[in-house]
């Protein structure tokens, strides 16, 4: 079944495209919601006519999300997280924790937008933000342990070593 997309179906595809699905999906979900529409030849033709008037407002949007991109490319993160005494992480990192820590940053991006491998363990990763369909960012993280253990401290040691000495 051939669909004209309404609004943005993550996995799917974006506003005004047209996608072909099973019926089903289709019929009872994208329709009903008010997600798409069925790609007839007369909804075809006034799609075009709506993109071609768009095209200006679609290259500024694009634009700005450029500039957001080139704004965001510098950054990067670093997470705490609780960890077991084996070095894996109590849960997981996802991408609300990325959202967060961006919003602390003053980038308010949806947490759907952001695509984050499974990470399980202490380390660097890479999470993919999509701010437009043809822009995304690559945003590098790290993942460091909160309550890891404290070493203890150069000097102590060498305190221990002193009264061993006085006594020989």
């Amino acid at each position: 079944m051939e669909l004209i997309l309404k609004e943005d179906v993550i996995g799917l595809g974006y506003k005004n495209d047209i996608v072909n699905v099973k019926s089903g999906y289709g019929r009872n979900y994208l329709i009903p919601t008010g997600k798409a529409v069925i790609a007839s030849p007369s909804a075809k033709k006034m799609l075009q006519e709506n993109l071609r008037q768009q095209a200006v407002k679609l290259a500024k949007i694009k634009a700005a999300a450029e500039e957001k991109a080139q704004a965001m490319s510098g950054i990067k993160l670093t997470i705490t997280t609780k960890v077991s005494a084996t070095g894996t992480i109590y849960g997981s990192v996802n991408s609300l924790h990325i959202s967060e820590e961006l919003a602390k940053l003053g980038y308010e991006i949806d947490r759907k937008l952001i695509k984050v491998t499974d990470v399980k363990a202490v380390g660097d990763y890479t999470a993919v933000v999509r701010l437009h369909k043809e822009v995304s960012v690559e945003i590098p993280f790290t993942v460091l342990a909160e309550n890891a253990p404290v070493e203890a401290p150069a000097e102590a040691p060498a305190a221990e070593e002193a009264p061993a000495a006085e006594e020989a």
